[in-house]
């Protein structure tokens, strides 16, 4: 029993470090969304052709809003996440475009991001990316500079599955529950000033 006390007063004390969390999950979240929505805001003529073109783009209704209110929100959130301000407020639109990409882009990917051969995650499409893989790296072993291509890394094939849309809709889904945190965001201190 008196072990059992010790145990739960040792975590009691990782309370006084809650911040980290949300701390961490936003810093992570803000460089994707950054360049997820700055990407798009700096060619948008070919993200609204992109979001409503039914043949080889998403083909989603009313392109031009789709666009805006995607790129906006992205690149908008990634400041409010830096910041800490209105955390779980922005939480919600950035969950609602990584749906809207597991659903349109990614889905008929299946789940993996990047292709690999076996596990049960694995399909008949990363199969055969891994065999292009395979041969890729045969070609270029015999007739390109290999081990320069390779010194700063393995090269992949991107299956582009739900994965990361997935992962990063927990994340935002952890914020709005958790919120910013403690300290380092200005809702904590907008909170202390205002709320005590």
């Amino acid at each position: 029993m008196r072990l059992a006390i010790r145990l739960q007063e040792l975590l009691n004390l990782t309370r006084n470090f809650d911040f980290l969390g949300p701390l961490a999950l936003r810093l992570y979240l803000v460089p994707i969304f950054w360049m997820a929505g700055t990407k798009k805001l700096s060619d948008m003529e070919s993200t609204i052709a992109w979001f409503g073109n039914p043949d080889w783009g998403l083909g989603l209704p009313f392109p031009t809003f789709m666009a805006y209110a995607a790129s906006i929100t992205e690149a908008g959130g990634a400041i409010l996440l830096l910041l800490g301000l209105a955390v779980r407020w922005i939480s919600i639109p950035l969950m609602v475009t990584m749906v809207v990409a597991a659903l349109t882009v990614h889905w008929q990917n299946g789940w993996l991001a990047i292709a690999e051969g076996n596990g049960i995650f694995a399909n008949e499409r990363t199969a055969g990316a891994v065999e292009r893989l395979d041969r890729a790296r045969e070609l270029l072993r015999e007739h390109g500079q290999y081990s320069w291509l390779t010194e700063n890394g393995s090269f992949v094939v991107l299956n582009n599955g739900i994965e990361f849309a997935a992962t990063y809709f927990i994340m935002l889904l952890m914020l709005l529950f958790v919120g910013a945190g403690r300290y380092f965001s200005v809702d904590h201190w907008i909170a202390k000033r205002y709320m005590a």
